[in-house]
C-alpha cells in the first residue's frame, strides 16, 4: 500500500490498519496475548509493542500542541535526537513495565483517536505540503501523522504477525 498523499487516504489507512492490529491481537486467544516473543527484540510481547505505538502517538500530539503555538518542539523528544532513537525507545520500554495490555490498548485507543480528530481539521494543503509549518521542519504534517499512524501500525502488524507464527497461534 502506497503512502497516502491525501488527508481521506491517511484517514482510510490509518483508520483500516488501526483496526488490522486491533483484529490480530483479537485473534489470539487471551491466556496466548501475554506470551513472550520467541525471538530477540526489544519489546518482548504485545504489550510492549501497543505501548511504543502509544507513546510514539503522545510525542506526536506533544509536538504538535507546542508547534502549533508557535514554538518549536523537540523532536523527537528533548535529550534525544533521530541518532539516538534506539534509546528513546528503550526508555519507553521501561517506561511502561507495569502496564497491562488491557491498559495499553486503552492508552492507544485514546491517543489514535486524538490524532485522528487532529487529522480530520487539516486541508490536504496543511497535511501535505512541505514546510507548510515552519515546526515541521523540511517534512509535512501529514509525514509526521503516517509515521505515528499509518507506517507505525504496519511494523506493528508485521511484529505481532511473526509471534503469532512463531508461536504457532493459528
Amino acid at each position: 500500500m502506497a503512502k497516502p498523499t491525501t488527508k481521506a487516504e491517511l484517514i482510510q489507512q490509518s483508520t483500516e490498519k488501526y483496526q488490522q492490529l486491533n483484529d490480530l491481537i483479537d485473534s489470539i486467544p487471551e491466556e496466548k496475548r501475554y506470551l513472550a516473543f520467541s525471538f530477540e527484540d526489544r519489546d518482548k510481547n504485545i504489550r510492549d509493542v501497543v505501548v511504543h505505538l502509544h507513546e510514539w502517538h503522545n510525542m506526536a500530539l506533544e509536538w504538535y500542541r507546542i508547534g502549533m503555538s508557535g514554538k518549536k518542539p523537540f523532536m523527537p523528544a528533548e535529550g534525544y535526537t533521530w541518532r539516538t532513537t534506539p534509546e528513546l525507545n528503550q526508555m519507553i520500554w521501561k517506561k511502561y513495565q507495569e502496564t497491562d495490555l488491557e491498559q495499553a490498548r486503552k492508552l492507544l485507543d485514546e491517543t489514535h483517536n486524538k490524532e485522528m480528530r487532529l487529522i480530520a481539521v487539516h486541508s490536504d494543503e496543511e497535511l501535505f505540503t512541505k514546510k507548510f509549518y515552519k515546526w515541521t521542519n523540511t517534512t509535512s504534517l501529514g509525514a509526521i501523522f503516517i509515521s505515528s499512524t499509518s507506517s507505525h501500525y504496519a511494523w506493528a502488524i508485521k511484529k505481532i504477525r511473526k509471534f503469532k507464527r512463531e508461536a504457532g497461534i493459528k
